[in-house]
C-alpha cells in the first residue's frame, strides 16, 4: 500500500522535483510554446464557460425575451471568444499559470514569487508536511 506522503517512487525521474532534469531551466522555445498552449487552453476554457452560461440564459429566458432571439447569436459567440482571449491573455483565471507550473517547474519559481498570494487564511495542503 502506498502512503500519500511517500513520493519517493511515485513519480518518474523526469517529473520528480529532486531529479537533475527538473533543476535545469526549460528550453526557451519549449517554454514559449508551452506558454502559448496554456494561454490558448485557458481561452478555450473561458470561452466554453461563457457559451454554457449564454445557453443557460437562453433556456431560462421567457418566450418574448431578447435573450431568446437567435438573430445575434453569431456575433455574441464571436464577442464571447474575444472576451475569452483577452481574459486568458491577462491570465485572469490562473489556469495557464497552473498548467505552466506543471510543465515548467524550474522556471515557475520566479513567476510564483512574483504573483505570490497572501496565504494567512488559507489552509495548508493535506499531502504536504507543514
Amino acid at each position: 500500500m502506498m502512503n500519500i506522503n511517500d513520493s519517493s517512487s511515485a513519480l518518474p525521474s523526469a517529473l520528480d522535483d529532486r531529479s537533475p532534469a527538473a533543476a535545469k531551466p526549460a528550453d526557451p522555445r519549449y517554454a514559449a510554446k508551452a506558454t502559448e498552449a496554456a494561454v490558448k487552453f485557458e481561452a478555450f476554457f473561458i470561452s466554453h464557460m461563457l457559451r454554457q452560461m449564454r445557453s443557460g440564459t437562453r433556456e431560462m429566458a421567457g418566450e418574448d425575451s431578447v435573450f431568446k432571439d437567435p438573430v445575434n447569436s453569431d456575433m455574441l459567440e464571436m464577442a464571447d471568444n474575444l472576451v475569452a482571449d483577452k481574459m486568458a491573455g491577462q491570465r485572469a483565471f490562473g489556469i495557464a499559470d497552473a498548467i505552466l507550473r506543471q510543465l515548467l517547474p524550474a522556471a515557475s519559481a520566479p513567476v510564483a514569487a512574483k504573483n505570490a498570494v497572501k496565504t494567512d487564511n488559507i489552509a495548508a495542503p493535506l499531502n504536504k508536511s507543514v
